[in-house]
């Protein structure tokens, strides 16, 4: 993909979030560098489990989402299609109310799996979850 910063910021949160889980999440991507993406999620009443503590699901389905676009932004989205196949997230802390941030950065980027290392912080950097997710490449 050829879109950089506001712009490539902009794509994403029109084409990737809109009427999408990601949407229902209010999850917003903030930021895209060479080497990683970051998103922001709202931790609120809708993303709480019974104890209005942030939903362990609602965590891992940020960082999912983050990792598998970013690992859109590496193939060719003509020719091929990402999706994840193996997630793996340690939760390290709750979280009750603010914001949650996910950034994941590429581990491994081959031509047909790719590896992420998702970092879940709160607006306070403290580190929420650590999450490792494999996408696979396939062709459409």
């Amino acid at each position: 993909m050829k879109l950089r910063g506001r712009a490539l910021i902009d794509y994403l949160n029109e084409r990737i979030v809109k009427n999408t889980l990601l949407e229902t999440l209010q999850i917003e991507f903030v930021n895209a560098g060479e080497e990683s993406l970051i998103a922001k999620m709202p931790v609120n009443a809708k993303v709480h489990q019974p104890l209005s503590l942030l939903h362990g699901g609602a965590t891992a389905a940020l960082a999912e989402s983050v990792g598998s676009t970013a690992s859109h932004l590496f193939v060719d989205a003509q020719a091929y299609e990402v999706r994840g196949i193996e997630l793996s997230i340690n939760h390290l802390r709750s979280k009750k109310d603010g914001v949650i941030y996910a950034m994941a950065k590429p581990i491994h980027i081959g031509r047909t799996t790719h590896l992420w290392e998702i970092l879940v912080t709160d607006e306070n950097d403290k580190l929420i979850a650590h999450a490792k997710l494999t996408n696979i490449v396939l062709k459409k």
